[in-house]
């Protein structure tokens, strides 16, 4: 039937009304309040791609708690003096690329108590070093120092954001410099202003997005360390950066292009994390050992000597970008990466970030336009789906969690693949609060429909079949129809005496608990219950819904089941006396039977419930009571065994227990117990029921003594052992050994084929 134009009308003004959630989550992208959540995502995406190839060797000394005790250098502020060897002997003797020197060495800050000529000489050796130019960068940051300007005005530096900047250039101010004091006059100082600095801030104190580079009114531009180590490390000179509206250029000499590094807002790079900081590739020495080696090379011992050369000729400094810096926690530089929750120093993030710029592999995002039509297409698409009604309605619905699945796996795909970062918190967030303020319309709309059904129907038929007229649109009626399904029983063994122990009270919240457990896994089985009786579970597999592998279903769940009991007894003796000893080795017996049962909503004409009838479904239960005869925790007939191998081959483990005609039949059954599933049985429960199986045979060869004898070698290999197992009081080879010693004393009649009679049901 075509939609009124009422329908048609209504439809139109749901989606007009549902338009602003998706605009909603375009605005708190756009004005950044999604950050926080779309970091996060991020971070999964870089802990899902792993770690990558580093494309440059990169060498972190550590200033660590190692380095800081007085035993070896002591407390900061140290000489210069040790920056000025160990620098020199890794330029020099090592013949590393670059050094990046994560400290802001500034003379401001220090203490009055210091020992000045030590200082002075200090600064003497290392500026002495540096004006020879070598390839190292000290650091300059705007964070963390306040300074008197020209007036004597206390002003705090202010990083320069092109994109957003007002000030004029004459009114940016540079990073805090490293100076180093080198008069030993205190009326007279003198500074050094080493040439190759490098910015180490990044954008909020975070590890995720770095300045490349910020104008001042020095009338020069400063390059952030990794810019500047990148152009050392492929050996381009001074002024070899060039600054362009969306990238920087590394330029050679002759005019060609290095590299190419993308900007963001002009001025941005978003760095993309190799590795944590404990990753294997990123190589680490402690500071205070490699200035013990820098010593070394100018002792007169010529081993101390032999042994600094040696140290410095390892493969793993040579050509390689070594950076110091501090990780020792109480120097306060540490922060939580992509890889890393707990806080790690910053230094790596230099060293990810030279990475990044080397490799070329930088981090891609979409123009915020695209952005908007990602978080309207994806709504679009689930919301339509999730609103599906009809037949149809189920199977779109799991088509529109797919839509959002299949987005999500693109994301971590693109990043993984490509470095591209697309948006991941407004899209689903989109998509899932409009189509749950969709699904809630329609659910008020659906529960209008039912609460008028309830009115008329509720006075004559119970509330769950309302319920399922209103799900299926038929009306229910009495009768049935026969259809090929597995009965399940089960029942707690020795279940008067709990109720014996246990108070009403406690005796109800045990069972709540248990009987919740069991419900639990025979539906997600795909079973349906049919009713409790006391401690008893009686369900179906097959119906109301038709399922092929109904008996396999059936024996995975008793399986299932008793391992959740397992589970149950060990956390009813950990709650210690709140539950007395028999609780704790509460077992349960479990029976099944696959055929032809009657199947329907039976009772009366004003109250029914749908269940199960016949004389299949009566087998099952003898197959639960009669398990208790043969030691045995889960019995099957033979249908149900063939049923299920046709299943699932090899997964369950079968025991044959005999041919027996139970109470109230005259025909034989074969009967068999679960043992267990293919993936839990041991070797030595396999060997049992190789053996018992032999012994089976010989008990029907009537060669008795054989029989006992492989019974007695099956029962030291029994998985329930009585006095061992919890609640366990037999088996089957105990059973079958009795029965065998009964029949070698008195056999049975000349026309005996095996046939055991059960005198109880």
């Amino acid at each position: 039937m075509a939609p009124t134009k009422k329908a048609k009308s209504l439809s139109f003004l749901r989606w007009l009304l549902l338009l602003p959630i998706p605009t909603l989550w375009c605005l708190f992208s756009h004005y950044g309040w999604l950050t926080f959540l779309e970091d996060k995502a991020v971070d999964w995406r870089f802990q899902n791609r792993g770690e990558l190839e580093s494309p440059v060797k990169v060498v972190y000394v550590d200033i660590d708690s190692l380095s800081l005790d007085p035993k070896e250098i002591g407390g900061f502020p140290w000489s210069r003096m040790y920056y000025a060897r160990v620098a020199s002997a890794l330029v020099n003797e090592a013949k590393v690329r670059a050094i990046g020197i994560d400290l802001v060495l500034s003379e401001a800050g220090l203490s009055e108590s210091i020992d000045r000529k030590k200082h002075v000489l200090g600064n003497v050796e290392f500026g002495k070093f540096l004006a020879k130019t070598p390839p190292v960068v000290l650091a300059a940051a705007y964070a963390g120092r306040q300074y008197k300007d020209i007036l004597g005005k206390l002003t705090e530096r202010e990083l320069p954001l092109v994109a957003t900047e007002t000030r004029p250039l004459d009114k940016i101010e540079p990073p805090e410099l490293p100076t180093f004091e080198i008069s030993f006059d205190l009326d007279h100082p003198k500074l050094y202003n080493p040439p190759l600095v490098g910015l180490i801030d990044t954008m909020d104190g975070g590890t995720r997005w770095v300045p490349a580079w910020v104008p001042t009114n020095f009338k020069r531009d400063y390059f952030h360390m990794a810019v500047e180590l990148a152009r050392l490390y492929w050996r381009l000179p001074v002024g070899s950066i060039k600054i362009l509206p969306d990238h920087l250029e590394f330029v050679r000499p002759d005019g060609s292009v290095q590299n190419t590094v993308p900007l963001r807002n002009r001025q941005l790079i978003e760095i993309n994390w190799f590795s944590p900081w404990t990753s294997p590739q990123n190589l680490r020495a402690e500071f205070s050992e490699v200035y013990k080696y820098a010593e070394a090379l100018a002792s007169d011992d010529p081993e101390l000597r032999k042994a600094g050369k040696e140290y410095f000729g390892q493969e793993a400094f040579r050509d390689a970008v070594v950076l110091i810096g501090p990780v020792d926690k109480l120097l306060q530089d540490l922060a939580p990466t992509p890889f890393d929750e707990v806080p790690v120093p910053k230094v790596g993030l230099h060293g990810n970030l030279l990475k990044t710029i080397v490799s070329g592999q930088f981090l891609q995002r979409l123009p915020e336009s695209s952005t908007y039509a990602i978080v309207f297409a994806l709504t679009l698409v689930v919301t339509t789906l999730s609103l599906a009604g009809g037949a149809r309605g189920l199977f779109a619905k799991i088509m529109a969690v797919l839509a959002l699945a299949i987005y999500v796996a693109l994301a971590f795909q693109f990043f993984k693949g490509n470095h591209v970062v697309l948006p991941f918190t407004a899209p689903l967030g989109a998509a899932f609060t409009t189509s749950f303020a969709g699904l809630i319309w329609q659910v008020i709309d659906e529960q209008k429909a039912k609460g008028r059904i309830k009115g008329m129907f509720g006075a004559y038929v119970s509330p769950e079949l309302v319920d399922r007229m209103v799900e299926t649109g038929e009306d229910p009626q009495l009768g049935g129809h026969d259809a090929e399904i597995t009965a399940y029983f089960s029942d707690i063994q020795s279940f008067s005496a709990f109720s014996e122990k246990l108070a009403s009270g406690p005796l109800v919240e045990l069972m709540n608990e248990y009987l919740t457990a069991c419900t639990d896994i025979v539906q997600s089985e795909g079973g349906t219950l049919d009713k409790y009786i006391g401690d008893a579970v009686v369900a179906m597999f097959g119906a109301p819904i038709a399922l092929a592998d109904h008996a396999y279903r059936a024996c995975v769940t008793t399986q299932r089941v008793h391992a959740k009991l397992a589970e149950l007894r060990q956390k009813w003796e950990g709650e210690g006396e709140k539950w007395p000893q028999i609780v704790w080795r509460m077992q349960t017996r479990i029976g099944l039977n696959s055929g032809e049962c009657m199947i329907g909503n039976m009772g009366s004409r004003t109250r029914f419930n749908y269940t199960m009838m016949g004389d299949n479904v009566n087998l099952a239960a003898r197959m639960e009571s009669g398990a208790k005869q043969w030691g045995a925790y889960t019995m099957c007939t033979e249908a149900t065994k063939a049923s299920c191998e046709q299943h699932g081959p090899e997964r369950v483990v079968f025991r044959p227990l005999g041919r027996i005609v139970v109470k109230g039949r005259t025909k034989a059954v074969p009967i068999f117990e679960i043992v267990g599933l293919k993936e839990t049985v041991t070797a030595q429960t396999r060997e049992c029921v190789g053996v018992f199986a032999q012994g089976l045979e010989k008990y029907y060869a009537r060669d008795w003594d054989a029989a006992l004898a492989l019974f007695r070698q099956s029962r030291e290999l029994e998985f329930n052992v009585p006095g061992k197992t919890p609640g366990v009081v037999s088996n089957p080879s105990l059973v079958y050994l009795d029965i065998t010693e009964h029949y070698k004393h008195e056999p049975p009649a000349e026309n005996w084929d095996g046939v055991y009679v059960m005198k109880e049901k």
